[in-house]
Parts: structure tokens; C-alpha cells; sequence
């Protein structure tokens, strides 16, 4: 799908969408707690589809009524002998499944299916512990299979890697009777989503100790019942809030957020401003979902040397690339190194073609913020849905025009 973005300016208040991180997280705590759970304030984006799918694959029982997900309690406990559970593009779905997936339906044959690219992007965290254990797995590409038993009671995991796979130990192993416990190794990047997966356990009764590199998990833990709601999601209010940076005249207010939230992409609000000085430096090893917006702002203001990137590459595209494509067709100039980029101050410009969102959705949110500035079109703008399928929305909400472009 080909969107033109006009030139406008922005203004006049917005409500930022639901956390899809949270979602994710209070969904399948919901689930595992077997018990009458409402998750309220839920938008349904293709990740969020994909997690509730699987959950109930797994023998989850819930209606869903407007922006309400309502688990029933009357979860199917039967074991089967295989089950197969689509996570679509959705990286959290697919890291946050595989361990609870073990433990509950242990010894049953279980595939993973998704995108070619989700599947590209590896599950090595996985296959380390999988080897041990001695669990069977094997790969198509566009699928994990595997069939065993998490029989360990102390795992290593490297920090320097998706936080993912740490948020999905965590819920499998606080299902089990035994006590257990995850090193860290290394530098712990995203420990802002680590510190989210443990607060929302915490909501249902479930304790997880995190001290110094070492996670602590109790057995013989029981979820509670827990209502819950999601918080307004930091992620993707940062599309939003860019609005102001990339023209001074906009003036856009995002309303609905939690600010002392866990949610480590909160930190936009201090590096946002630092944009604004003289060749800024910014790591985002921290808050890598952050680059596609940051690389865009400061193209448009100062220029920046980004540094902690490394993760970048391996998202749904590699958004190091992808990015340097895109914004030098606006006249970017950006050096790329392995774990630093360089953008330059440059005068910015029309793009004289037909942008591509690389099947990212926030390559594409960057792109559609940078283009009420200057106008354009970008192809594949149907990529938000993974994350934000309210975003043309929200940018019509405050004043930016936009339409199908057909030619």
C-alpha cells in the first residue's frame, strides 16, 4: 500500500495507543494465572493478534469485546501430541512462547511458524539451552520445532542480546515447582524490558528477584487473579512527540502516558531535547527500538553520533541500512561503523522518489514524521499494523493530511 504524507503542519492533542509491550506481557500473564482476568485498553495489532492466537493454541479461553481482553479462567489443560503456533512477525511472540510453550505442554511436539524473516532472525539463546537440556529442535524457514523438557535449574544468557529471551524464561520458569536462576553474562542491554516483565508478574502475585546479573525465581509460585489495563505505550508515542522536533512550528501534545512507567523508551523525553545541541551523542543500547526515530530527527536538526546500534540489524529489517537508504533520498549524509553511526548536518530536501518502508513499521512511522516537513509517498505503509494500525489515524487527528496513492 502507497501513502502520501502532504506537507502541514502538526498541532492540537493526541491520545498515544496502548503499550504493545505490556500487552504482550499482561496477556499471557492473564493466561497463566488460570483464573477470571480482564486486560483492558488493548489495540489489536498484528503482534497482539499473533500472541493472543497462540495463546490460545495453547488452550487459552477468552472473548474479546472492544478494547477488552476477557480470560474466562477455563483454560484446556489436555496435552496433545503436537501443536503448531503462528507468531506472524512478531519476535516477542515467538521468544516469550518457546519456554512457557515447553513447560506446559512438555514433551509434546511443538512448531513455531512465521515470517521467513522472523524465523532468518535466529533463536540461538534458545539452541544453546536446547542442546544441553538434550530437546530435540530443527528449522524450516519458516518454522522452529522442537519437542522436550526444560529440566535445568540454571541457565546463562548473554545480556548483550534480545531481553526477550530472558522475559520468556522468566514466565516459564516461575511455572515451575523448583527454585531457579538466569545469569546474565555481560553488559544487560534493554534491562528497562527485563525490569517490565518482572513489575508485571508482580501484579499477579508472582516474585522475581533480580540482583546484580543473577534473576531469582521462586518455585511453587501461583499466579493471582488481576484486572488489568494497559498503559499508553512510550514506543510509539515517540512517532508522535517527533512531530515537534522535526518542525519547530508544530505543536503537538501526547496525553495518555504513565510517566513513572517502567518502559524503558520513556527515555525519549531526555533524548529528544538533546537532539537540539551541537552534535549530541547518544547510546541506545537501552532503548534500541528508538534508532529509526532518532536517526530521523537528527538528520532534520543537528546531526548526532548514535552509538550501541548493533541490535538495529538484525529487527525486522536491518534498520541500519534501511535507514541510511531512506533518509539520504531526503539528502542525508550519514557514516556507518559497527556499533556507532554518524549523521551529518545537512540540509534536508524533497525526496524526488517513491520511498520504501522495508516491511518495518517504524521505518515507516520515521519516513511518514519526516515527510510532513517536506511530502512524499512511501511504499509498503501497511508495515504499522505490526505495531500501530491507528497511526494514519492519530497523524489526521492532529492536522496532517494524507491519502492512497495509486499511480
Amino acid at each position: 500500500m502507497k501513502i502520501k504524507i502532504f506537507k502541514g503542519n502538526a498541532s492540537g492533542s493526541v491520545v498515544a495507543p496502548p503499550s504493545k509491550s505490556y500487552a504482550h506481557r499482561l496477556l499471557i500473564a492473564s493466561f497463566l494465572s488460570n483464573k477470571k482476568c480482564v486486560v483492558s485498553n488493548v489495540e489489536l495489532s498484528n503482534d497482539v493478534i499473533a500472541t493472543l492466537n497462540c495463546i490460545k493454541e495453547l488452550g487459552g479461553s477468552f472473548t474479546i469485546k472492544d478494547n477488552e481482553v476477557i480470560f474466562d479462567g477455563k483454560n484446556d489443560k489436555e496435552i496433545k501430541e503436537s501443536y503448531t503456533l503462528d507468531c506472524g512477525e512478531s519476535g516477542s511472540t515467538i521468544r516469550f512462547l518457546i519456554p512457557i510453550a515447553l513447560v506446559l505442554k512438555k514433551n509434546s511436539k511443538i512448531t513455531m511458524k512465521g515470517t521467513k524473516k522472523l524465523i532468518s532472525r535466529g533463536l540461538s539463546v534458545y539452541e544453546e539451552i536446547f542442546k544441553k537440556a538434550k530437546i530435540d529442535y530443527s528449522y524450516t524457514e519458516d518454522s522452529f520445532t522442537f519437542c522436550g523438557k526444560l529440566n535445568q535449574s540454571k541457565f546463562t544468557v548473554p545480556g548483550n542480546i534480545s531481553s526477550q529471551y530472558i522475559s520468556g524464561l522468566i514466565f516459564a520458569l516461575s511455572l515451575l515447582k523448583r527454585d531457579t536462576q538466569i545469569t546474565i553474562t555481560g553488559n544487560i542491554e534493554s534491562l528497562p524490558y527485563i525490569n517490565l516483565t518482572i513489575d508485571t508478574l508482580a501484579h499477579f502475585n508472582v516474585t522475581i528477584d533480580l540482583i546484580e546479573n543473577v534473576v531469582y525465581i521462586m518455585g511453587h509460585q501461583k499466579y493471582a487473579r488481576s484486572n488489568s489495563n494497559v498503559e499508553g505505550d512510550f514506543s510509539n508515542a515517540a512517532f508522535l512527540e517527533a512531530l515537534n522536533y522535526v518542525d519547530l512550528n508544530n505543536n503537538v501534545n501526547v496525553k495518555g502516558l504513565n510517566y513513572f512507567s517502567r518502559q524503558g523508551d520513556s527515555i525519549y523525553m531526555k533524548l529528544f531535547p538533546k537532539l537540539e545541541g551541537t552534535t549530541p551523542v547518544i547510546d541506545i543500547s537501552n532503548c534500541i527500538d528508538l534508532g529509526p526515530i532518532l536517526f530521523t530527527i537528527s538528520s532534520m536538526l543537528n546531526g548526532a553520533k548514535i552509538t550501541g546500534i548493533k541490535r538495529l540489524r538484525i529487527k525486522e529489517s536491518d534498520r541500519v541500512a534501511c535507514m541510511v537508504e531512506e533518509l539520504s533520498k531526503f539528502g542525508a549524509e550519514i557514516e556507518v561503523y559497527e556499533d556507532e553511526v554518524i549523521i551529518k548536518k545537512k540540509e534536508l530536501h524533497k525526496p524526488n522518489c517513491i520511498l520504501n518502508g522495508h516491511n518495518d513499521h517504524r521505518i515507516v512511522m520515521s519516513l511518514a514524521v519526516l515527510l510532513t516537513k517536506f511530502e512524499g509517498v512511501i511504499d509498503g505503509f501497511e508495515a504499522v499494523n505490526k505495531s500501530f494500525p491507528t497511526f494514519l489515524d492519530k497523524l489526521g487527528e492532529v492536522g496532517i493530511k494524507y491519502e492512497n496513492y495509486e499511480r
